[in-house]
């Protein structure tokens, strides 16, 4: 992607742009921008969505987003997934309407039929459990009764962790989960040093590591993307939205 286009979201701040509320609310963020602007696709932005590559959705999302947030103070690197399904939610939406056309396969037929999806209609999840000030959340590991302090990982990190396996020989175990636990945990019995929180994570027992993931993934603010649709058989049909190059694909 060409490097001006690249700068466009960090130096056009007065551009055309929607105010996209962000279901984080900015909690997890220094500058607590509970929205942000982020602006509309333009021919240039058309040209990099139609020479992207398959294989890479994930830096698509971000060098889109880093052309397309209008917000100095926020990187989308440093943006909670959540918040990132929401800006190219709001992208999409913005340039070719709420219409999300899907094909689908009936259960009671095995055979494919098409589906309009109308989604700027997806709303937030419900969130119960609020972080502190920090952006951090206590609680206590149900098999070592220890009390833990956690945060919940951006968009970069999580990108990060997936490419774990990728980087590794064939015939090695890729430490995609201590590496994660390791990012999320904050504190142990208010001990904050990382050498004695990497012990204790490598020695972790699974019932402990299952719920730290269940536990965050409950507090993750996000869209509710799973849908259901009702087939030509009568069948309910469910299926969730996903994003990256395709999302934006058909229209070119």
């Amino acid at each position: 992607m060409d490097e001006q286009l690249l700068q466009a979201g960090l130096e056009n701040f007065n551009l055309p742009h929607d105010v996209v509320k962000l279901p984080s609310e900015g909690r997890y963020y220094k500058s607590k921008k509970k929205s942000v602007k982020v602006g509309y696709l333009t021919a240039a932005d058309e040209n990099f969505i139609v020479n992207a590559g398959q294989n890479n959705s994930d830096m698509f999302v971000l060098s889109l987003i880093r052309n397309k947030l209008y917000e100095p103070e926020l990187k989308p690197e440093e943006l909670l997934p959540g918040d990132v399904e929401t800006i190219l939610l709001q992208l999409r939406t913005s340039s070719f309407g709420p219409e999300y056309h899907l094909i689908l396969n009936d259960p009671k037929t095995n055979k494919p039929f098409d589906h309009i999806d109308i989604i700027d209609e997806i709303n937030f999840k419900p969130l119960t459990d609020m972080p502190d000030e920090n952006g951090h959340f206590t609680t206590t590991l149900p098999k070592s009764g220890v009390e833990i302090k956690l945060r919940l990982l951006t968009y970069a990190e999580l990108m990060e962790i997936n490419s774990i396996s990728d980087s590794y020989p064939s015939n090695r175990v890729a430490p995609v989960v201590t590496t994660r636990l390791l990012k999320q945990i904050v504190s142990i019995d208010n001990n904050s040093d990382r050498m004695f929180i990497s012990s204790f994570v490598n020695n972790m027992l699974i019932m402990d590591s299952k719920y730290i993931k269940n536990f965050l993934k409950d507090r993750q603010p996000s869209l509710d993307l799973k849908r259901i649709a009702k087939a030509p058989s009568g069948e309910k049909v469910s299926y969730e939205i996903t994003f990256g190059v395709e999302f934006f694909r058909p229209f070119f």
